[in-house]
């Protein structure tokens, strides 16, 4: 969602940014955990609804940092040309921006799994989540709190795998930003 939105903000500028920016900031108001609490409680959890509330709530951040990075490639002399040039825009985006916006989308979309990790898991742990007989490691560690004094392993290994899942994705999101800035470096 927010890649889409950015790109067309970056990209049409004018009234469309403006709107564009107008609705982020309205999401942005919003905390995002108590959003996704409020409707999380209204709607039976499910695995298909989670996914779908945590796209609805985490598209913001993604939309705003392309959507600057939109208006850098946008301000190149050959997207000028190819403007003037009557390229069709779909080619010009995909064609352009695309490849151009791909590394900085990866290393936030890393970064959004990882919260998304955390978020259902924490959702999970207040019973808000994901409903047994499906699995989820915030259950689990829900679970582990009536029986900590006797097997206190069942909060820890699912609380160690949560740990290790994000920073896992927080090592690979900072590979590929170094990778992308390597490649950079030896183009200048």
């Amino acid at each position: 969602i927010g890649l889409m939105i950015g790109i067309t903000a970056g990209y049409f500028k004018g009234n469309v940014d403006k709107s564009i920016v107008v609705l982020i900031d309205l999401f942005l108001t919003f905390p995002t955990f108590f959003l996704l609490l409020a409707l999380v409680s209204y709607i039976d959890a499910s695995i298909f609804v989670l996914v779908i509330v945590l796209s609805i709530t985490g598209w913001m951040g993604i939309a705003r940092l392309i959507r600057s990075e939109s208006f850098a490639i946008s301000n190149q002399p050959y997207i000028k040309i190819l403007k003037l040039a009557n390229v069709s825009k779909i080619k010009i985006i995909f064609k352009y921006y695309a490849p151009l916006l791909a590394p900085i989308f990866l290393v936030s979309f890393t970064f959004g799994v990882g919260g998304a990790i955390l978020s259902e898991s924490a959702l999970s742990f207040l019973g808000l989540g994901i409903n047994p007989p499906e699995i989820s490691w915030g259950t689990i560690l829900s679970d582990g709190k009536g029986v900590m004094d006797i097997a206190w392993w069942v909060s820890f290994v699912a609380g160690l795998f949560i740990f290790l899942i994000t920073y896992c994705l927080v090592q690979i999101s900072e590979y590929i930003q170094n990778k992308t800035n390597q490649k950079d470096i030896q183009s200048i």
